[in-house]
């Protein structure tokens, strides 16, 4: 394989990754902002350490879906987890993946609200309605279309965090005040840092499996892995640093980058709601999706009325309010995610033991 195809499937395999963790919660910054930012610099450090579990855990499930050629993450969890653990950890990630619609339907409501000035309620309708529409009529179109927009996005997110760590005017002190009466979502940075990277390779964990079967060497999964935790890494440093920078403006506050992006200019922060919109409308429809397909036979009417319930039930889960699901939601299956974390880690060790993964002979 030439030095260039091989390049190309590096960076799809690491833009997939990239794709999903970055969703709607990372780049509205009510993630970051509870699992980092709140705890003033001593999260700052909390993201570094992140990183790098994020860089290994990528590549670890990237090059083991290689080594199985997975078509599907059920054949990779089974592997390293072992039966009974493995059919867990399944219905796990197959769970997540409704929790995780739930906060994004939520998300939607919190977003027209902040943006237009919507009622959160009519807004949560909106985009239930939207997704299980997507989802039911399986418009390949308008997904890839949507996740298309995730570069713009990042190229946004990236503008708002230099400006606001440019624009800085409290002292650091002030800063480290404000920021610690912020939501948390763990009492300590060092187990809010580990629930966050936990909770969102479960989200990943599927993607990366997947993408890294499709690999034709070990090493391009390898690098893919690597390549898309240090893309999150860029990210999440800079998001965290430039609400930290700005945190005595943003108590209470939804959707912190959008309220940033609308503070540099009010035109920046139509457009961040926009694509904004468009990553929770994709994760809300990728992640519906996978949970149906897991259940139900795609296609089928069994799917479709499938949707549509998960859909309405999802619906009646958003109504807690998004900031609440971002910390109750996302922490208590981190703490679930950690059984993943654990296979992984030995399942990896295992296979490059016995020189499976991790080196490529060609």
């Amino acid at each position: 394989m030439s030095n260039m195809s091989n390049m190309k499937e590096i960076i799809r395999i690491a833009g997939a990754f990239v794709g999903v963790v970055v969703g709607a919660g990372f780049a509205s910054g009510q993630e970051i902002m509870q699992f980092f930012t709140s705890f003033g610099m001593s999260g700052m450090t909390g993201v570094v350490v992140s990183s790098l579990f994020f860089i290994f855990l990528a590549m670890a499930l990237a090059t083991l879906g290689q080594h199985f050629h997975s078509t599907s993450h059920k054949d990779v969890i089974h592997a390293i987890c072992g039966k009974v653990l493995g059919t867990f950890v399944d219905a796990l990630i197959t769970f997540f993946m409704f929790a995780i619609t739930v906060v994004m339907l939520a998300g939607g409501g919190a977003l027209l609200e902040q943006l237009a000035g919507i009622p959160r309620l009519w807004g949560s309708i909106g985009v239930t309605v939207l997704t299980v529409g997507i989802v039911c009529l399986e418009i390949r179109k308008v997904i890839s279309f949507i996740g298309s927009i995730t570069p713009v996005l990042m190229f946004l997110v990236l503008s708002v965090a230099v400006t606001a760590i440019a624009g800085r005017d409290a002292s650091l002190e002030a800063l480290e005040t404000a920021a610690a009466q912020q939501p948390r979502a763990a009492a300590h940075w060092l187990i809010a840092a580990l629930l966050y990277v936990s909770y969102n390779i479960m989200a990943g964990a599927p993607f990366l499996v997947i993408m890294g079967g499709q690999a034709a060497h070990r090493k391009t999964a390898l690098w893919g892995g690597v390549l898309g935790g240090a893309l999150l890494a860029v990210l999440m440093l800079l998001i965290a640093g430039g609400m930290l920078a700005q945190v005595d403006k943003l108590e209470g506050v939804p959707l912190p980058m959008l309220l940033m992006a609308s503070q540099t200019a009010p035109w920046l922060g139509i457009i961040m709601g926009v694509a904004i919109f468009g990553m929770i409308l994709n994760t809300a429809v990728g992640v519906l999706y996978s949970f149906s397909a897991r259940l139900f036979e795609p296609g089928t009417a069994r799917f479709r009325s499938g949707t549509i319930i998960a859909g309405l039930l999802a619906f009646l889960g958003s109504l807690a309010g998004f900031i609440q699901l971002v910390g109750t939601v996302y922490p208590f299956f981190g703490y679930l995610g950690f059984i993943l974390i654990a296979c992984t880690v030995a399942g990896w060790l295992r296979h490059r033991k016995a020189g499976k993964v991790g080196s490529d002979p060609s």
